[in-house]
């Protein structure tokens, strides 16, 4: 219950200063260096992957009324609209990272917006496989009934849309910006797949939750993930003051038409050959050769089977 506005009172020994001095205080190594706290903005992002996703699926997300005769305005409309919107958060990722004056640096400018337009060319491309990716779901589940329902619903192919689109800004070496979409599929789905790693065509995760796929994991065509799969490091080599190398090979490469069971765990920089079939549950950690089928060892039952009570 509401208490009545008479009885509420504002003490009068509370210090505010000190706790805003404190928070300032933590914040000063995240701000060192900077002239003015300038950074992308993830409600932004999230909004232009948005638009992108219904470039590549239009009717399906955005603008649901469309006809043969207008969609042509609605994707030229919405392309414009995620060209000046990735402009600007580029901008202001590449400035924040390098530290750069984000009103006076023409570099910044410059640099964001030529990879923006780099990235909005490369978009029929990453449609194409997308188209590929909603093949690969219809064909590879029988649950599924039409591909509108892959497109609409399946989150194996919401975390992959988000990670293609954020692949193409990642090579593009765009800063912050790739990791907030595939963090943002991530919070949604269950799915987390890093921006960096390279996905093949006809790519189908099944169920998806739990999934993980590390920065340097190479995934060939035709590959179908269950949940719970986990394409991880084995360990990660340290420098001379004890910290992590950063940008070495670390991750598994999966070679075309390999299908990997639910709650598998394939750790390093091996090679699972083409073709091969990864059982439910499988810890592996070397490399297999193609066509290979790897499953746990079949459960051993040990001891007398307790008697069950009487009635």
């Amino acid at each position: 219950m509401a208490l009545p506005e008479e009885n509420m009172t504002q003490p009068d020994d509370f210090a505010i200063l000190p706790v805003v001095d404190a928070l300032c205080r933590e914040a000063e190594p995240v701000l060192a260096g900077h002239y003015r706290m300038v950074l992308p903005s993830r409600q932004r992002v999230i909004a232009i992957v948005e638009d992108v996703r219904s470039l590549f699926f239009p009717g399906y997300f955005g603008t649901q009324d469309l006809r043969g005769d207008t969609i042509r305005f609605h994707v030229g409309a919405t392309l414009d609209r995620v060209r000046v919107a990735l402009d600007e958060e580029i901008r202001r990722a590449v400035a924040f990272a390098e530290k750069h004056d984000f009103d006076a640096c023409q570099h910044c400018a410059v640099a964001a917006a030529e990879a923006s337009r780099k990235f909005i060319s490369r978009l029929p491309a990453v449609r194409r496989l997308l188209g590929g990716d909603v093949e690969a779901a219809f064909e590879g589940d029988p649950a599924l009934r039409t591909r509108d329902e892959a497109i609409f619903a399946y989150p194996g192919l919401f975390a992959v849309t988000n990670q293609r689109i954020a692949h193409e800004l990642h090579v593009l070496g765009v800063p912050l910006i790739p990791r907030i979409i595939t963090e943002h599929a991530h919070t949604m789905t269950g799915i987390d797949i890093h921006p960096g790693a390279r996905i093949g065509e006809r790519f189908f995760i099944d169920h998806g939750t739990g999934v993980v796929i590390g920065e340097t994991t190479v995934i060939g065509n035709g590959v179908r993930l269950y949940q719970g799969v986990t394409l991880g490091a084995k360990s990660f080599p340290l420098d001379g003051e004890g910290k992590p190398i950063k940008g070495i090979d670390r991750h598994p490469i999966v070679e075309d038409d390999v299908v990997v069971y639910s709650g598998a765990t394939i750790l390093g920089r091996i090679v699972i050959g083409r073709g091969s079939s990864i059982g439910g549950n499988v810890w592996l950690t070397h490399a297999v050769p193609p066509g290979s089928k790897v499953t746990q060892e079949a459960p051993v039952e040990r001891g007398e089977r307790a008697a069950l009570p009487s009635r």
